[in-house]
């Protein structure tokens, strides 16, 4: 039995295009899985704290000599990371702010990105630890960047799979709706998006 992490991040809680083809996903996926788990964490309705200097002490910090306060400023840090640790597969919906992630979605990954735990470090450079799970990813932006000249500003995407990669997490597919602004330019892109995820479970 698969487990899901579901992580939402826009801070539109209704009319989110992001939040709505995620759900899309989640029915096709939970039909593929009838008795798999979702976990469901929405990073709007529970913000969580960027990272501070404590917390990164923590960081580095060897369990043998943390201290109470090092061992409470990393208590979330280590949370996140069991769950993540927990599941086979994970769904990531956000949309495009000014280029990039929202900072809610950028603070979670700040969490979970921690030396030892999902990611390590040898003489051949940097290795995840979480290799074996899988990402779906669905981004949403209000403008069409692919294949325009807007195309080289789109860092969310990039910066998506680099940085689960570098935890070892495969992003096996990217569900990307742009347009968002247009109407008639959402619907015909919405249907596309919503075909891919049809073929993705049809297989």
């Amino acid at each position: 039995m698969k487990t899901l992490l579901r992580i939402d991040c826009s801070s539109r809680i209704k009319g989110s295009h992001s939040r709505t083809l995620a759900d899309y996903f989640e029915e096709h996926w939970k039909t593929a899985n009838p008795k798999g788990t979702i976990i469901y964490r929405d990073l709007a309705k529970q913000a969580l704290p960027h990272i501070q200097n404590n917390t990164i002490e923590g960081f580095y910090t060897p369990i043998e000599y943390m201290s109470p306060q090092i061992k409470e400023a990393t208590a979330l840090s280590d949370e996140l990371i069991e769950e993540l640790k927990s599941v086979d597969e994970i769904l990531i919906s956000s949309p495009l702010y000014n280029l990039n992630i929202p900072s809610n979605l950028k603070a979670y990954l700040d969490q979970v990105v921690r030396i030892g735990h999902t990611f390590n470090i040898n003489e051949k450079g940097y290795y995840g630890l979480l290799e074996g799970k899988l990402a779906y990813l669905v981004t949403v932006k209000g403008g069409v960047y692919k294949g325009t000249f807007m195309e080289p500003y789109d860092f969310q995407e990039p910066y998506l799979k680099a940085i689960l990669g570098h935890m070892g997490i495969k992003t096996q597919e990217l569900f990307s709706l742009e347009g968002s602004t247009n109407q008639q330019t959402l619907e015909q892109n919405k249907v596309i998006v919503e075909n891919t995820i049809d073929q993705l479970f049809n297989k």
